[in-house]
This record gives C-alpha cells, sequence and structure tokens, in this order.
C-alpha cells in the first residue's frame, strides 16, 4: 500500500485518524496502524522488523548503562554491525555472490535472490543513528519500548523515508499528539505532494520507460533527450512529493518531519544539489559518516577521501548494482573539481552557467542511476551526445507525447524551481501594499498556506488520474 493509492486515501487514513483522534492510547494505536500498514505490503518480514526493533531497544540500553567507555564502544559497534550484517544479507548478497561467480572459476557460491524487505535501507539507517547518538550522548536511552518502537515503525516514514532522527521527536513521542491546529497543515501538504506523484509523475514515467526500454543500438538522440527530460522530472516530483505526503501525514499525528527537498534544479553546482536533494540523507551520511572519519579538518588529501568514501557509500545505499556505484562516485568526482577550483569559477560566473551546469550533470548522472547495466548507460549518454543527428521525434515517441504529459512536462519544468513561492510572495506583497492590515498567509514553519479551492481541484484530479489507471510506480519504494 503506498499514499498514492485509492485504498490508503479513501479507507486506511480516515479510518485510522477517527482511532487515532479519538482513542486513547495514541501510541498503541499508531504502533497497530504501522504495523497493519507494513504488514499490507510486506507480510512476514514484520517479524524481522520487529526483531531488530526489540534488540536495538535492548542493545542501546545496555549501551547506555554502559561505564566504561571501552564497554560503550562495543556494545555500539555491535549493534551497528548486526544492523549493517542484516541489510547486507538481503541487500547486497545476491550482488556480491554474483559479480565473485563471475570471477572466480567454477561459480562456487549458491545464487541468492531475497525479497528485499520494504524500507529496509530507511530504517536501517534510523536504527544505526539512535545508537551512536546514545553512544555519543547526544540523545537520552528511550526507556518506554513501545515509544521507541513507534519511533521506528511509524507509517508516515517507514517505508521511504525522510530519515528521522530520534532527538527530533523524542518529546512529541511524550506528549500529546491530538494538534487539531496543524492537520490543515498537514493535509496540504499531503496533498500537494499527493499532485507532485501523480500529475507529474507517473504522467511523465512511460516516456522514461519508453526511452530507457529501447536498445541503445535503436536510440536517436531526441529520445533520448525526452526520456532523461521525463526521468528528472519522473524521479523528483516521484521522491518530493511522497516526502511531502509523509511529512503531511507527520503533521496529522502531531509530529514534525525534516524537509527533505528543497528546489535541487534550482542549484548552480553539484555541492549546492547535494545541500537540497534527499536532505535526511545528505546529513545523515555527513554526521554519521563524513564528519567521524575526519571532515575536512585534515587536509585536502584526506577531505577528498573522505567525500569518494561518502559518495561511494551514498551510491550503493540506493542498490546493490555497478550502475549506482558509478553513479555516487561520478557526483563524488564532480563534488572534488568543484573543491579543487571549479567551485570558485562557478561562484563568479553568472548564475545560470552554473544553473546550466548543475542541470547537464545530474541529468547525465539520472541516466546512470536509471539504466539497467553500464553499457547501457554508456550507449545512452552517447546517443544525448548525437545532436548533430537530432532529427523529428519518431513517430512511437510522437504517439506518446500526447496532451497530457506535454502539460506534466511543463509543470515539471515550472515547479521544479521555486516558481510558486515567488509567484504567492509577489501576491502577497501586492495585498500587504492593498490592505496594511491583512496578515501574510504563512504558517510557523514559514510555508504558503494555499487556498482551499485549489487544493480541493488538486485532490479531485489526482483521484480521477488514479481512478482511471493502474500505473502507479514509486521509484524508492525497496530502497
Amino acid at each position: 500500500m503506498v499514499f498514492s493509492s485509492i485504498v490508503f486515501i479513501f479507507y486506511f487514513l480516515p479510518v485510522f485518524l477517527v482511532g487515532y483522534y479519538v482513542g486513547r492510547c495514541r501510541t498503541g494505536l499508531l504502533l497497530a496502524g504501522s504495523a497493519a500498514f507494513y504488514v499490507w505490503g510486506e507480510g512476514a518480514y514484520i517479524l524481522l522488523l520487529a526483531a531488530l526493533i526489540g534488540l536495538n531497544y535492548a542493545g542501546a540500553r545496555i549501551v547506555a548503562a554502559a561505564r566504561a567507555p571501552g564497554r560503550r564502544r562495543a556494545f555500539a559497534a555491535g549493534l551497528i554491525t548486526l544492523d549493517l550484517a542484516v541489510l547486507g544479507l538481503f541487500k547486497y548478497a545476491g550482488f556480491v555472490a554474483a559479480n565473485l561467480n563471475a570471477i572466480l572459476p567454477g561459480s562456487p557460491l549458491p545464487e541468492i535472490a531475497l525479497a528485499l524487505p520494504l524500507g529496509i535501507s530507511f530504517f536501517t539507517f534510523q536504527l544505526i543513528s539512535y545508537v551512536l547518538d546514545v553512544h555519543w550522548k547526544r540523545v537520552e536511552v528511550e526507556k518506554d519500548a513501545a515509544r521507541f518502537a513507534a519511533y521506528i515503525l511509524m507509517f508516515p516514514h517507514l517505508i521511504a523515508g525522510p530519515i528521522v532522527r530520534f532527538a527530533a521527536i523524542r518529546d512529541e513521542l511524550h506528549a500529546d499528539r491530538r494538534q487539531t491546529r496543524r492537520l490543515g497543515l498537514g493535509i496540504q501538504y499531503f496533498i500537494v505532494g499527493l499532485c507532485q506523484k501523480v500529475l507529474v509523475a507517473n504522467s511523465v514515467a512511460p516516456l522514461a520507460d519508453h526511452a530507457f526500454g529501447l536498445p541503445v543500438a535503436a536510440l536517436d538522440p531526441a529520445t533520448a533527450w525526452v526520456g532523461a527530460l521525463s526521468y528528472t522530472l519522473q524521479i523528483y516530483f516521484d521522491f518530493c512529493g511522497y516526502s511531502n505526503m509523509a511529512i503531511g501525514l507527520a503533521f496529522m499525528l502531531g509530529f514534525t518531519f525534516p524537509k527533505n527537498f528543497d528546489y535541487p534544479y534550482a542549484a548552480a553546482s553539484i555541492t549546492e544539489f547535494w545541500r537540497r536533494w534527499h536532505m535526511s540523507l545528505s546529513s545523515w551520511f555527513r554526521d554519521y559518516v563524513y564528519i567521524p572519519l575526519g571532515g575536512n579538518r585534515e587536509g585536502a588529501a584526506k577531505t577528498f577521501r573522505n567525500l569518494l568514501v561518502v559518495f561511494l557509500l551514498t551510491g550503493v545505499w540506493h542498490g546493490a548494482a555497478w550502475t549506482f556505484v558509478v553513479w555516487g562516485l561520478f557526483h563524488g568526482g564532480f563534488l572534488l573539481l568543484e573543491r579543487a577550483g571549479l567551485g570558485r569559477l562557478l561562484a563568479r560566473a553568472p548564475r545560470p552557467i552554473g544553473h546550466l551546469y548543475a542541470l547537464l550533470v545530474v541529468m547525465a548522472g539520472w541516466v546512470l542511476f536509471r539504466a539497467d547495466t553500464l553499457p547501457q548507460a554508456v550507449g545512452y549518454l552517447a546517443a544525448m551526445t548525437r545532436l548533430g543527428q537530432m532529427a523529428l521525434p519518431p513517430v512511437d515517441l510522437l504517439v506518446l507525447l500526447n496532451n497530457e504529459r506535454l502539460a506534466a512536462i511543463a509543470a515539471g519544468l515550472v515547479f521544479a524551481v521555486p516558481t510558486l513561492p515567488w509567484l504567492l510572495d509577489r501576491l502577497r506583497t501586492q495585498r500587504l501594499t492593498a490592505a496594511a492590515s491583512l496578515e501574510p498567509r504563512l504558517d510557523t514553519q514559514g510555508v504558503h498556506v494555499l487556498s482551499t479551492p485549489l487544493l480541493l481541484g488538486g485532490l479531485l484530479l489526482s483521484v480521477a488520474v488514479l481512478a482511471g489507471t493502474t500505473l502507479n510506480p514509486f521509484l524508492y519504494f525497496r530502497f
């Protein structure tokens, strides 16, 4: 079950919210609802998740109780090793075995094909961050097992993030969370995310699937560019939309999740892009990998090493394939170039030049990310460079480029950058000039409050599209 589904919007969510606001044991209701949500899509793996929650809850209490630094470190290292071993078994064992069999004579290792538990990369990182924060005494250990389980199992972030630190919501876990004043804000976030996911990401997905499904020998430049552009829009509006729905659901339940995207395609460098893209993951790697390795405190050589390690791990986190490894190193390489001097040149250049540079690098990276194999990625990128052979799009692409998809591309290009906030700020300024007593329609988070008719129209249109199609993929669903 995904957030952008009829079952979730009209059955699961209303029933759960009524019980949550009327019932007395909100933590228990949150646990029960989250377990039902997970079981709906994953079944027996709920037992694996329950075991990991129990082990990390008990283990973190042992870490907190240990007085000797060596014992604290040993217990914390053991817990983290266990969490990573489970992640490695399910996500990477098959990849490692296949590659060893390819280079070793006689294929000595058996083929490993384990179904990947939903959200394992996300909840594993939350468990690790909690253990490390307890070990480093950044957060007090949670003594209430139900509240700790609710932190990990909470359905808004369980499947696809954002990655929420325990310290960020600890107080809310212990508070009365029935706050109707934020219910409207949560509904707005959810509807905006739903529109991003359904009206843009889902609409352009067939164009990307068509282009990347062709043999590279049959790929013309026009189809390659349309496919790359479509996937660039799809992955942003898909993941950003799902994150906004998660943040909205958290508001409805009385929690505050971190912002996960800040218009990354408005960046003028790859360094800036990673400050804006999947921000909860970027900050996680910064705080739990980059800084512990030494950050930028030990000279240029070690700083470059640390950056490459972080982006190698970023690529591997996304999937067990060489395309993801190369994608991570590709971005890491550009960050090193910007650290070595390219960043200073970009800072002095007009911003549109930096913006164009960042977009081209990011689009090339998405080709690596989307391709099934490295040879396909190389062939696809080669097709994009044959601009001298650019001609009218072939008939099969023209058939796919209907009015709905052209409108989705146009909307994606407009709303992938902060067009709407700029427009709303201008309109607000005009209203304030005309009537000095009118207050800015902003909430405490600094978010523009959209009009009810606009939100209702977006919800109805999204539901109509969902009801009329079976295409509703989610790219990060198995990460």
